[in-house]
């Protein structure tokens, strides 16, 4: 009985908590939209990110936080110890995208920057890690203020090089598990173009895809365009092979298990008249499972070789499929039990209106690479919507005709998303190590 009443205590006290974290993060928002700003303008690609941390993680040591920098490379981890309890970590991802900005803000980015690949690219926060960085020192604040509240090991980290499928990895292998304190649970959100600005969305279970990245050179013999009979086709075979690769999905996966194959890139040849004696093929393939990841790229190698040999190729003229393993991401499963406790804190401290239950999504995440480093781990990344209200509900709620994530054009409501996401990261992170 008396535990009974001390979890019905604790539920009834979580609005009342939540209305209270709600007026603090508002005194903090004029700050917050300031770093936000800044941010936003001064955005960096994947696993160059050098000056966000450095000024988060200055930020953090204000709060009384220890500071690792450059773990991964170009990671934070920022721990806060307060008494005995459970590791909580909280991450937020750092890379802009290589996009040029068009949103016509007045803090927008007009950054350059050289990609690794020697390109110069215009460098935008296309994907929202800005309101992601902020939103967590926003949490770190809060948290830091509110220590009489709760008792554990707080672990804060800016990872870098998430567009890029490669930050979370780098800090697991620079000993983000060993050389700081390790969790039992990892939380994080991501801006949502989906969903309406400061509505919250949780997925339990498998919530975002594995992705593969597929290179697939389709060899040939090249010649005169007007002597077909004298050579090997690549371009003709690649459409077979582009073709075929759509049944892996509509005639031997099962129609209840997602998965796409989508064919990105197709180059080949350089003049009219020439047949060329190559052909190139980039795919992205997504799925959740391990078993359909695996019938999907066994599938594309299959039918690469059995249309070349349906064309006369010979063994030594075989495509070349090349799975770019060092791209993969996999897939991301939030943990019931964390996932069933946000929803229902969400709903008490937001109000049924503001939260839902939302379908998986074909995306990629590598925050999933904190959870498959341990399945002991609780894990839960939530999505909190970025639209602005009036353009949502103009469109209807139709993504096709709103910008997505990604987009030149992507501009969220930044102060929606940051007040919400600091909001419910703090009571997601005080339930978690709450007292006693």
């Amino acid at each position: 009985m008396k535990r009974l009443l001390l979890i019905a205590s604790a539920l009834l006290s979580t609005p009342a908590m939540a209305q209270d974290i709600r007026s603090a993060v508002a005194g903090d928002m004029s700050q917050l939209m300031a770093v936000y700003r800044d941010l936003h303008a001064n955005p960096e690609l994947s696993m160059q990110e050098v000056r966000s941390p450095a000024k988060l993680a200055a930020e953090a040591r204000k709060l009384g936080f220890t500071v690792t920098e450059k773990v991964g490379k170009t990671g934070v981890v920022a721990v806060m110890k307060n008494g005995p309890g459970p590791v909580l970590m909280l991450r937020a991802d750092m890379d802009g995208l290589p996009v040029v900005e068009q949103t016509g803000l007045p803090f927008a980015s007009r950054i350059r920057a050289t990609a690794r690949s020697g390109v110069e690219t215009g460098v935008m926060h296309a994907c929202g890690h800005d309101t992601h960085m902020t939103a967590w020192l926003g949490t770190a604040k809060r948290l830091a203020a509110m220590k009489d509240r709760w008792s554990g090991t707080l672990v804060m980290i800016l990872q870098p090089g998430e567009e890029t499928g490669e930050g979370a990895k780098a800090m697991l292998d620079d000993g983000l598990y060993t050389r700081f304190p390790k969790p039992s649970t990892v939380l994080a959100f991501h801006d949502a173009a989906a969903l309406p600005a400061g509505t919250i969305g949780v997925t339990p279970g498998y919530a975002l895809a594995n992705v593969d990245s597929v290179d697939i050179l389709v060899k040939g013999v090249g010649g005169h365009g007007a002597y077909p009979h004298t050579t090997k086709d690549p371009i003709v075979l690649a459409s077979r092979i582009v073709t075929s690769l759509q049944t892996l999905v509509s005639r031997e996966n099962n129609p209840a298990d997602p998965a796409v194959v989508t064919v990105g890139s197709f180059q080949a040849g350089a003049k009219h008249n020439i047949i060329s004696d190559e052909a190139r093929l980039q795919l992205t393939v997504r799925s959740y499972t391990p078993e359909v990841r695996k019938l999907l790229l066994d599938g594309i190698r299959r039918i690469s070789r059995g249309e070349a040999i349906a064309a006369g190729m010979p063994d030594d003229r075989m495509p070349v499929v090349t799975v770019r393993e060092e791209m993969y991401t996999p897939s991301t499963f939030n943990t019931e039990k964390i996932s069933n406790r946000a929803l229902e804190l969400f709903t008490q401290a937001f109000g049924q209106d503001r939260v839902r239950k939302v379908p998986a999504v074909m995306g990629g995440e590598d925050f999933s690479r904190f959870w498959l480093a341990d399945k002991s781990v609780e894990s839960l990344i939530f999505w909190v919507g970025g639209t602005p209200k009036a353009q949502y509900d103009a469109a209807r709620g139709d993504p096709a005709k709103l910008p997505s994530l990604h987009s030149p054009f992507w501009a969220p409501d930044a102060e929606a998303v940051i007040s919400t996401a600091t909001e419910a990261m703090t009571v997601a992170a005080l339930d978690v190590l709450k007292k006693g």
